[in-house]
């Protein structure tokens, strides 16, 4: 059985945007390379406030959910550098890591905010307003946002 020349062509098409279709899937979910940490110690030193990062850390201290407002799972990441940052997840807008535990890696992206301890990381979720990049959190090859 001969298969039509027009058959053959709308198969590629098809093909093509599955291939399209894949590579935007496995692109949009994964985090790009957590490799700015260094500048989370300078901003800190600085006293610098409002200024979109990402980093990687292992978590020093989990602490209780901060239930004032809207809640916020909150935990504290130890950055290769030393630094200590408190991580404060937005668990209305974005899930909550549940299996997180002490010493687990934690990649991050979100809105970095000076203070005495170290600072805070917070959007770490989308920003359906447009007003902050979006931030996300990942675990275990896990995407939280």
């Amino acid at each position: 059985m001969r298969i039509p020349r027009s058959a053959k062509r709308a198969l590629a098409i098809v093909a093509g945007l599955c291939l399209v279709a894949i590579y935007w899937y496995v692109t949009s979910r994964v985090p790009p390379s957590a490799s700015i940490e260094p500048n989370i110690t300078k901003l800190f030193e600085q006293k610098q406030n409002n200024v979109a990062v990402e980093g990687v850390g292992r978590v020093l201290r989990l602490l209780p959910d901060d239930k004032k407002g809207l809640p916020h799972q909150r935990f504290i990441l130890k950055l290769p550098s030393g630094t200590h940052v408190l991580i404060a997840h937005n668990i209305v807008i974005a899930p909550k890591i549940s299996e997180l535990y002490q010493g687990a890696k934690v990649q991050f992206k979100g809105i970095y905010e000076w203070n005495s301890k170290g600072g805070v990381v917070h959007w770490t979720h989308k920003d359906s307003d447009g007003k902050h990049p979006d931030g996300w959190l990942q675990f275990q090859g896990k995407l939280y946002q």
